[in-house]
């Protein structure tokens, strides 16, 4: 647990240390575009509506966001979608125990908003709970006597249930995406990115450990630390740059060749 005060982590009776969670985003060439710190106890998928609004503030409208699995969320998908933004998110295994039908081998029935099982059966509406998941269950004469009994529930009552987010239209539709050469290119250089940028920051701006304590204070650290990374960066790529242009200048001085002038064709 965390102290949203002091930033504590407690790992247990005998230890605890200061914890917080850097949530950032840099663009294809490892600028960083926006910065949000928030206490270890914030989960990842709940900032990337705020990361995303800094980014577009400091940069504009991205066409494309890859992150990792911790913000695949249907809320995430929809939002992104909706301000027509390619989501990029990676492939998760689904979480069921061994034996058991996967979710994917239920068919839903959009027209009559059903579930069928893989012996042919109906799963039925119920209700739609707080966090937005419409639940889907069996009625209570139809699983007895199922020869997969087994392989769908082991409950008392012998139902099954499905739970089907009001948003699940948005990350099938991300899922499709997935499998297409763009988004498999994008997510590639993700590591040569925000994957570059965390491990330059760690050994470079001595951001591995917090030695701070309050967000107020840690955040400026970050700032500082990720504005660093970027004129580094940019003065990296402003040197090759002039370097370049010295190099070609040198070469068109000792040949009397420019790039610049028009070639001319000879003919015979």
């Amino acid at each position: 647990m965390t102290d949203p005060d002091s930033g504590l982590f407690y790992k247990n009776e005998k230890e605890r240390c200061l914890a917080y969670s850097f949530h950032t985003a840099c663009d294809c060439h490892g600028f960083v575009v926006g910065v949000e710190v928030t206490g270890a106890n914030v989960h990842d998928s709940t900032m990337l509506e705020k990361v995303l609004e800094r980014s577009i503030e400091n940069v504009g409208k991205p066409e494309a966001v890859a992150a990792d699995a911790g913000y695949k969320t249907p809320y995430n998908v929809m939002m992104l979608m909706e301000q027509d933004i390619r989501p990029v998110l990676p492939y998760t295994r689904p979480h069921t125990k061994d034996g058991f039908y996967k979710k994917y081998e239920y068919v839903y029935d959009e027209y009559f908003d059903v579930y069928i099982c893989p012996q042919g059966r109906t799963l039925d509406y119920l209700t739609t709970d707080r966090d937005g998941y419409r639940q889907y269950k069996t009625h209570p004469k139809t699983c007895p006597g199922c020869p997969d009994i087994n392989k769908c529930t082991n409950g008392k009552e012998q139902r099954k249930l499905i739970t089907r987010h009001i948003f699940a239209g948005y990350q099938e539709e991300a899922e499709h995406l997935g499998h297409t050469w763009e988004n498999k290119m994008i997510y590639k250089a993700r590591k040569e990115t925000i994957e570059r940028v965390f491990a330059d920051v760690k050994e470079k701006q001595r951001l591995r450990y917090t030695r701070y304590r309050g967000l107020r204070n840690l955040k400026r650290q970050a700032l500082l630390a990720f504005a660093c990374h970027n004129l580094r960066k940019l003065a990296k790529k402003t040197w090759k740059s002039m370097h370049i242009i010295c190099i070609y200048r040198l070469i068109c001085r000792k040949t009397g060749f420019s790039f610049r002038k028009r070639p001319v064709l000879s003919t015979n």
